[in-house]
């Protein structure tokens, strides 16, 4: 039944890949359930609440990705907007939780008008082919710099923004140690070699004191409950600048967040279509939205499309199933989460660096020759490991695009929609 609702056998995977890679890539963003909570309870939420309203949110958003979009993409709180969350609109501007909470709820709801008018899609579809390979590489090198740097193996540096951490760190040891030992898998073609990988990694985290295990051996416990996060908004404030400057910042990133992650992540798994197109996109566009809305009612920041996603098609990954396989795993983590917890950041970053080197692969579709193309796929790749964001990667990217096609007179080839999106971005960076 399953092979047949998610058409398995014809996408040429089958239910075990497809469910290692659902895991796979829920090892690789499980993260999220402590880091999440860490970032949120800064502005006085319940810790424990928002791990389950975390966890909570992934599920819904994840399972609409599986059994309606049926692609292989996994959902959950989105990292860089929970931090714009708590450090700029709490403690930054001095709102509330329930004021930014508010934030994510309108968000939610703007978010389903746009897709449901098809205007995401629009956005999708209106990035050039080139331009959607390269945002494949340059997440590849993003998350490939977030992995070393979870394992302490890249380390920030006032002088050279970043230096090489220290050899001698545990952290560091169970970082290169994985990387090797999934290495190897790979090159004897081990399936689940990325899940194994961190597996092992995990063990020899715990081996050198990186983690350790849960307190008394304590593996299963009752979720927390989120009554303390639960439909808690302030509409007091809802008609201010501050709530329109602040929606537009979670508008704008998760926008380009959402869309950079799927057409990548799409491109890699060779899931675009003739015209460079997402299969599916307007219902992709739409598990987000609805995890966001449902995310604010639960009490968490903004639900998005996961970039770690990769780690999944990178296993074999191609259909909805991988995607049910996650949440599967996101529903089981509420039972264990001092399970999950426990697994460092060193343990995941082996495949996270690993699938940095799959996404890169589309590179070799880029047009090199032609520089209105290949100087915009570059800095499209370049900027988002250097900014820390997919969402500036795509903006330099589309204003270059559109920038230099207009001065060489190729303005034919520049869709209308660009236009506006680049003047938007041009807004958004000087407003």
């Amino acid at each position: 039944m399953l092979d047949k609702y998610f058409n398995i056998t014809g996408s040429g995977s089958t239910l075990k890949t497809e469910i290692i890679a659902g895991i796979t890539t829920f090892m690789t963003m499980a993260y999220i359930l402590a880091v999440n909570p860490d970032i949120l309870s800064a502005t006085g939420m319940d810790k424990g609440a928002v791990f389950t309203a975390t966890a909570l949110s992934a599920i819904v958003a994840t399972l609409f990705m599986a059994l309606v979009a049926k692609l292989p993409f996994a959902l959950a709180p989105g990292m860089g907007l929970n931090a714009f969350f708590a450090f700029t609109v709490v403690l930054g501007m001095g709102y509330s939780w329930q004021f930014a909470l508010t934030a994510v709820f309108l968000e939610g709801i703007i978010f389903l008008i746009l897709t449901a008018f098809n205007i995401r899609e629009l956005i999708v579809n209106s990035i050039p082919l080139n331009l959607k390979h390269a945002v494949s590489a340059g997440i590849g090198l993003f998350i490939a710099f977030i992995g070393l740097k979870n394992a302490g193996i890249v380390v920030d540096n006032p002088a050279t923004l970043v230096s090489l951490g220290s050899m001698k760190d545990p952290a560091v040891i169970v970082g290169l140690v994985g990387i090797i030992i999934t290495g190897v898998l790979l090159a004897r073609k081990m399936k689940g070699a990325l899940l194994i990988g961190i597996l092992v990694s995990t063990v020899l985290a715990v081996i050198l004191g990186v983690t350790h295990l849960p307190e008394g051996y304590k593996f299963i416990s009752v979720p927390p409950s989120i009554e303390p996060v639960f439909f808690k908004f302030d509409f007091s404030n809802v008609l201010s600048l501050d709530m329109v400057v602040v929606l537009f910042t979670f508008l704008f990133v998760d926008m380009f967040d959402t869309v950079g992650t799927l057409v990548g992540v799409a491109s890699k798994a060779d899931m675009l279509d003739k015209e460079g197109r997402v299969p599916r996109v307007k219902q992709a566009l739409f598990a987000d939205a609805i995890g966001t809305f449902f995310g604010a009612i639960f009490g968490t920041s903004t639900v998005t499309t996961y970039v770690e996603s990769a780690a999944g098609v990178a296993e074999g990954g191609k259909t909805g199933m991988t995607a049910l396989s996650t949440a599967a795993m996101f529903a089981i983590a509420l039972l264990f989460a001092p399970v999950f917890i426990m697994i460092p950041g060193a343990a995941t970053a082996p495949a996270l660096v690993i699938v940095g080197l799959f996404m890169l692969s589309p590179i070799f579709k880029i047009d090199l020759e032609d520089f209105t193309e290949a100087i915009p796929a570059f800095l499209t790749i370049i900027m988002m490991p250097l900014t820390s964001s997919i969402a500036e990667g795509i903006a330099f990217g589309m204003l270059s695009y559109v920038i230099l096609k207009l001065l060489t007179g190729r303005y034919k080839e520049v869709k209308p929609i660009m236009i506006v999106i680049a003047i938007l971005f041009l807004i958004k960076f000087y407003m």
